[in-house]
């Protein structure tokens, strides 16, 4: 899924001025690190680093089997100077917790902390708005303060968000947590959702995600959703009728009409009868990032199962301008073949604050 074009371009007044506030909130360390060339995952993102900003863990690194996605808010009526100084001393914590090997954490700020401070937000963060097709639980979205855990034991990012929450009581007040994991799969080749079909083929290359997921500074934002999948039901269905709602070969992976899973999709293919080889309202054509100027979001989702009733895809993905997502997302819901077998039930952004190696996470300029 992608979105509008976030083309580089210079700082305006209100974004220094918004990245300023942020870093009077905190300047992040999140087990920085500093970006080097790398060989590419199945993904297509690096296992290593490279820009000279430094980033946040947990965005393109490459991804643990299991995730924990927790949300936070500020205690009521904490708020001013009392406020941050608090929230300061919760990251400071949280920077000080041990991580396992192969663990992240990556922590975003949504936009209702800003607004509980009086602080101007980061000029490209607002809530994702509504769609007609949402059926959104309010309490299982949102958050001041959004965090993703993700490592190859459960167990252990259990208890990392046990300690997250404990360390930061009377602080902040947990809203929403969710369990994540990726099915089996051969190790290196791109992971598949509770469908069977391969998910994050077209995440941008590193270059890529240079131009379209990183902020000069080392920042970016957020979307988290919450999409209910009626596996059932799909499954239920033909196996060419299901690979032309994704508009892709549930095997290979590859676009329809085409071989291997990285090929290009052919938009413009048709059929001896006239007919789309990819279909007019599958999901692949309707999310192509050709329809938006080349546009890309980083793509690091995590199927959830809790029975029959209630599975589906714990929805992340990073990029520079969330608008990216709300134009994908006005399309999806409009006229996506796959809304027949989905429910976004969930919902929240978060600006992922730039990493620094020489200050802890919670670092305050004021």
């Amino acid at each position: 899924m992608i979105s509008t074009p976030s083309d580089p371009r210079p700082p305006t007044r209100r974004s220094v001025l918004a990245a300023t506030t942020a870093a009077a909130l905190v300047t992040a360390g999140c087990a920085a690190e500093t970006r080097r060339p790398g060989p590419e995952t199945a993904s297509g993102t690096t296992s290593g680093t490279r820009a000279t900003q430094s980033r946040q863990r947990g965005v393109g690194d490459p991804q643990p089997r299991y995730a924990v996605v927790t949300a936070h808010d500020l205690a009521p009526g904490l708020r001013g100077p009392d406020g941050l100084t608090a929230l300061r001393r919760v990251l400071h914590r949280w920077t000080a917790l041990h991580l396992l090997a192969n663990t992240t954490r990556t922590v975003a700020l949504g936009p209702a902390l800003y607004r509980k401070f009086g602080l101007a937000a980061p000029e490209r963060l607002h809530d994702i708005p509504a769609f007609p097709r949402d059926r959104l639980d309010p309490e299982r979205g949102g958050g001041d303060v959004l965090v993703q855990l993700c490592g190859d034991d459960p167990e252990a990012l259990r208890f990392l968000a046990r300690r997250l929450g404990t360390t930061a009581a009377g602080t902040l007040v947990s809203r929403w947590h969710e369990r994540g994991f990726l099915p089996d799969r051969p190790r290196h080749e791109t992971p598949r959702n509770l469908f069977g079909f391969k998910d994050g083929t077209e995440n941008p290359s590193a270059a890529q995600s240079d131009q379209w997921v990183w902020d000069a500074d080392g920042s970016t934002y957020l979307v988290y959703r919450r999409i209910r999948m009626d596996v059932s039901g799909f499954e239920a269905l033909p196996r060419g009728r299901q690979e032309a709602v994704i508009g892709r070969y549930r095997a290979s992976g590859a676009p329809l009409g085409a071989q291997r899973e990285r090929d290009q999709a052919n938009l413009y293919a048709k059929t001896t009868l006239g007919r789309y080889v990819i279909p007019a309202d599958a999901h692949v054509r309707l999310a192509h990032s050709r329809l938006d100027g080349g546009a890309r979001m980083l793509r690091r989702g995590y199927s959830y199962d809790n029975g029959a009733d209630d599975r589906g895809l714990l929805f992340l993905a990073y990029m520079r301008d969330p608008a990216l997502f709300t134009r994908v997302q006005t399309r999806l819901d409009l006229s996506d073949a796959m809304n027949m077998f989905v429910e976004h039930r969930a919902s929240a952004v978060g600006y992922v604050l730039p990493a620094d190696d020489s200050a802890l996470l919670g670092s305050v300029m004021a």
